[in-house]
C-alpha cells in the first residue's frame, strides 16, 4: 500500500483515485477549485471510441489559418509570441501528417474502448446511479461533400473494429421522429454511449469519500520539493503534504505545475462552450453537427449544445460571438429549435488540455521517479478517463499494464 496524492480533481483525477483506492492505496485528491465546474462538468458527455482520429490531423493547420480571423469559427487559435505556445504550435504542425494519424488511431481506439467497458462496469456497481445510455452517436451532415468525408471515416472505423453505418435523410429522420432535421444524411457510430456529466461526478465523489479517499478543494499547489528526482513534498497555499507517489492530472494547468519539476510539458488550453436547454427539444439521439462542429446531447433533464475549440491561453472569459454561433448551428440543423437569450446567458465554458499530437500524456517522466502524469486528452478526457485512471493505478501498483503506454510517454519527442 502506498500513500498517493493526486493534483487535480477533474474527471481524470477522480477516476485515477477510484482505481488507486481499489488497489488498496491511501489516496488524497487536491484541487485549486471548488470542484463543481470546468470541462469535467460542461462537456458533451460522450464516451466515444468513434473519435479515433487525433486533433492533429492533416488539413487542420490550413483550416485554422483560414478561420483565424473569424471569431465565430469552430476552431480558433489566437496568435501569440508566448514561447510555450510557439513550441506547442511548432510541434502541432509537425504532427499534422498522415503517418502520425495512422500510428495514433489504434492507440486512441484502444484506450477509448477500454474506458467504455470500464464505465459500463462502474455503472453496474452498488452506490452508482448515473445516466449512461448506449444509443450511438450521429454525425449529421448538411452537404454531400461532408457526408462523403464522414463515410470515409466509417470505413476507417470498420478497419479498427468499430461498428458504424451510413444513413440517408429518411433513415435519420426515422431515428428522430419528434424533431425536424435539416440534413442530407448522417453516419451512426453504434459503438458510442453518452452520459450526464455532473451526475457521474457527484456519484464518483460520493463513492470516493465513502471509501476513505480525502478530497481537498480550494487549495492550490504553489511549490514542489524535490531531491534526487524524488518529490519529498508539495506545498499548497495552505499547508505541506508528503506521500510516496504523486499524480499530476491538473488539466490545462498541468504544464504550469510540471515546470516546478523542471519539465517542459507541451500543453495548451482549448476552451469549449456549452448551452443547456431544459425545455423539451424532442431530440433523443446524441449528434455532432458535422459542418458546424457542434455537439448535441440529450441528458437527464436537459439537452446540451456544446462546441468550439478556442486556443487562447488559460482564461475563463465567455465570448458571446462563439455562443451565438453554437445557437445558430442548433437552429440550422434543427429548424424548429431556437435557443433563447436566457439560455445563452446561462452558458458556461471549460478548458481542455491539448497535447501537440492529439495523444494524451500518461506515464512517468525521467525528470521524476515518483510522479505520474495524466493529462492532454483534448476533447477525449471524458471518453478516456476510466482507462487513464486504470493505467495510472497499474503503473503505481507495478502491475501488468492493460495496454502499451509507450505512445503516451510524457517524454516523447515531437
Amino acid at each position: 500500500m502506498k500513500t498517493c496524492i493526486i493534483i487535480g480533481g477533474g474527471i481524470i483525477g477522480l477516476c485515477t483515485a477510484y482505481f488507486l483506492q481499489k488497489e488498496g492505496h491511501q489516496v488524497t485528491v487536491i484541487d485549486q477549485s471548488n470542484m463543481d465546474g470546468g470541462a469535467s462538468y460542461v462537456n458533451a458527455g460522450y464516451i466515444s471510441p468513434s473519435h479515433f482520429v487525433p486533433l492533429s490531423a492533416p488539413g487542420v493547420v490550413k483550416k485554422g489559418i483560414q478561420w483565424m480571423f473569424d471569431p465565430s469559427c469552430p476552431f480558433y487559435v489566437k496568435p501569440r509570441t508566448n514561447i510555450d505556445f510557439l513550441k506547442w504550435a511548432w510541434a502541432f504542425n509537425k504532427s499534422c501528417n498522415p503517418v502520425h494519424v495512422k500510428k495514433s488511431i489504434p492507440v486512441i481506439r484502444d484506450i477509448a474502448v477500454m474506458s467504455h467497458e470500464l464505465y459500463e462496469d462502474i455503472e453496474n456497481e452498488d452506490g452508482f446511479d448515473f445516466h449512461f445510455e448506449k444509443k450511438g452517436l450521429l454525425m449529421l451532415c448538411q452537404t454531400e461533400k461532408m457526408l462523403e468525408e464522414e463515410i470515409k471515416l466509417v470505413g476507417m472505423a470498420k478497419e479498427v473494429d468499430l461498428e458504424a453505418i451510413t444513413l440517408d435523410r429518411e433513415a435519420v429522420q426515422l431515428l428522430e421522429p419528434k424533431v425536424k432535421l435539416n440534413v442530407v444524411g448522417a453516419t451512426l457510430y453504434k459503438c458510442d454511449s453518452h452520459t450526464t456529466p455532473h451526475e457521474f461526478m457527484v456519484n464518483i465523489k460520493a463513492d470516493l469519500l465513502k471509501k476513505g479517499v480525502k478530497i481537498i478543494s480550494n487549495e492550490k499547489v504553489v511549490d514542489i520539493d524535490i531531491n534526487n528526482r524524488l518529490i519529498t513534498g508539495i506545498r499548497t497555499n495552505k499547508q505541506t503534504y508528503q506521500a510516496d507517489e504523486f499524480i499530476l492530472s491538473a488539466g490545462s494547468w498541468t504544464g504550469l505545475v510540471a515546470k516546478k519539476l523542471g519539465m517542459n510539458l507541451l500543453l495548451q488550453a482549448g476552451k469549449g462552450y456549452r448551452i443547456n436547454v431544459t425545455r423539451n427539444t424532442g431530440i433523443s439521439y446524441p449528434a455532432i453537427l458535422a459542418e458546424a462542429k457542434v455537439a448535441v446531447t440529450p441528458m437527464n433533464g436537459l439537452t446540451r449544445f456544446a462546441g468550439t475549440m478556442e486556443i487562447a491561453g488559460i482564461n475563463q472569459d465567455l465570448n458571446s460571438v462563439r455562443i451565438d454561433a453554437i445557437a445558430k448551428a442548433a437552429s440550422n440543423y434543427y429548424p424548429e429549435i431556437e435557443i433563447n437569450e436566457a439560455e445563452k446567458l446561462d452558458s458556461s465554458s471549460g478548458l481542455r488540455p491539448l497535447s501537440p499530437d492529439g495523444v494524451p500524456y500518461i506515464g512517468r517522466s525521467s525528470k521524476c521517479k515518483n510522479m505520474t502524469i495524466a493529462t492532454g486528452h483534448a476533447m477525449m478526457g471524458w471518453s478516456m478517463a476510466t482507462g487513464t485512471g486504470k493505467l495510472v493505478s497499474e503503473i503505481i501498483s507495478e502491475r501488468r499494464l492493460s495496454m502499451d503506454i509507450a505512445p503516451f510517454s510524457p517524454d516523447r519527442k515531437f
